[in-house]
């Protein structure tokens, strides 16, 4: 470590912290007097119970003489004029020895081994770059996978949704989208997750080569909910500061419907009124502007290209939170139950899903592919239900005679890992158009 490093973190401890007194109890929420004055909306608090345990939390409200303090846990034990500190939440400084690192949203190791502060300390909330001055968005990136390459290509600062059911493969696609995305560093927001499957994801699903340009921020799901809201805002910050630098960052979040459910229990705690299905009203703003700070950066900056993944119960895609993403986003990935029930991954389902990049993100004629490989599963899907029952008769209907002889090798495409970049995915997809060319195809040339 070098000196101005080691001065920083001696600047940062704190030598005194000021003292207040609970004056009260209601409900969830704990009334502490004499730190109005001096406490802001985000501080930590710490409360001292009289049988010797304590009581973590965090400013929610400041009044004339009070504040109001939401503990991490229940508030079991809290006793009149019980003491409570105050302590100001230190900013993120990330740097590059935060890469292949596991934080938590306070930029503590998870990991179990140091990690001294960065050079810059950053705030965990910002504004996103100014509209006008935003960079369109950029060149076409290889995914490392064949669907994502062709049918759906994601650019540079491009922002999607991916939506899915529990136990479909999101995160398995997140970690290959970490292991195989064109990008200079990764930084993943695992909100809410339980704490085994933060393990898992980062060592067996993500592994040594996903790790080795990741940054992982996890909040796992026995933490409270100013926690698992914070860990969003703090991956997000992470993110700009490479993108400041230049880099081509890819930022993936799971989930941002947890993200939404952590802010719920804060804003009703606060006494704000659900309106959207059990969700505040502030839901809203608070998602569109954790997605307006990633995109295309300003000149001089790089890019944050980002993968938010909603959970969708019952694949319902007008949920609130997923209809909130539709509307911000630059494309959305589905990620569907039969198809992942019948062993194909990624569950993706094409037909549904859309990027907003194209048409300009890919050539004249990767878009005449694009668009033929669509009519052809629009035609297969649509009468899939009289294919199985046996009721399809070959030659009634020309496209869909060659939708069915394309059908399984264009399902095991959409499968496909791909290392040899975005051409050699075209021309894999253009050759599986021209062997499913069936007499009458050939009869027309």
């Amino acid at each position: 470590m070098d000196l101005q490093l080691l001065r920083r973190e001696l600047d940062a401890l704190e030598l005194s912290c000021p003292v207040g007194r609970v004056s009260g109890v209601k409900g969830s929420i704990v009334e502490v007097a004499g730190l109005a004055d001096l406490a802001q909306i985000g501080d930590h608090l710490v409360l001292s119970r009289a049988r010797g345990s304590e009581l973590a939390g965090e400013v929610l409200r400041i009044g004339a003489t009070t504040i109001d303090m939401l503990p991490d846990t229940a508030a079991d034990g809290v006793a009149l004029n019980d003491p409570v500190t105050l302590h100001k939440v230190p900013s993120l400084t990330p740097g590059d020895h935060w890469i292949g690192r596991i934080i938590d949203p306070y930029g503590k190791p998870l990991d179990g081994k140091p990690l001294p502060s960065g050079r810059e300390a950053r705030p965990v909330i910002t504004s996103p770059p100014l509209a006008a001055s935003r960079r369109p968005m950029g060149e076409r990136m290889s995914t490392g996978l064949a669907v994502l390459n062709t049918m759906l290509p994601v650019v540079r600062g491009q922002r999607v949704g991916l939506f899915a059911g529990s136990g479909v493969g999101k995160s398995r696609l997140l970690a290959q989208l970490a292991r195989g995305m064109d990008a200079d560093i990764v930084v993943i927001a695992l909100i809410g997750e339980r704490g085994r499957e933060v393990n898992e994801f980062v060592h067996k699903v993500l592994g040594p080569e996903g790790m080795r340009r990741s940054v992982v921020v996890a909040a796992t799901s026995d933490q409270s909910a100013l926690t698992r809201r914070r860990c969003a805002w703090s991956a997000m910050a992470v993110a700009e500061s490479f993108r400041d630098r230049g880099m081509n960052v890819l930022f993936l979040a799971d989930s941002v419907t947890r993200f939404a459910e952590a802010h719920r229990e804060v804003a009703t705690s606060a006494g704000e009124a659900p309106a959207l299905r059990g969700f505040p009203p502030s839901v809203t703003p608070m998602i569109t502007a954790l997605c307006e700070r990633a995109g295309p950066g300003t000149e001089g900056q790089g890019d944050i290209t980002a993968v938010f993944s909603v959970l969708v119960a019952g694949s319902d895609m007008d949920e609130p939170i997923a209809d909130i993403l539709r509307g911000v986003l630059d494309g959305h990935i589905i990620l569907d139950r039969e198809i992942a029930e019948r062993g194909r991954f990624p569950a993706i389902d094409a037909g549904r899903s859309v990027s907003r990049s194209l048409p300009d993100a890919a050539s004249d004629s990767e878009n005449q592919i694009i668009s033929e490989v669509r009519k052809y599963l629009g035609s297969y899907e649509q009468s899939e239900v009289m294919i199985r029952a046996g009721l399809y008769t070959e030659g009634a209907d020309p496209v869909l005679d060659k939708a069915v002889r394309l059908w399984p090798e264009l399902d095991a495409f959409f499968a496909r890992s791909e290392n040899d970049g975005i051409g050699a995915s075209f021309d894999r997809l253009g050759l599986i158009l021209r062997r499913g060319a069936g007499p009458a195809d050939h009869a027309t040339r």
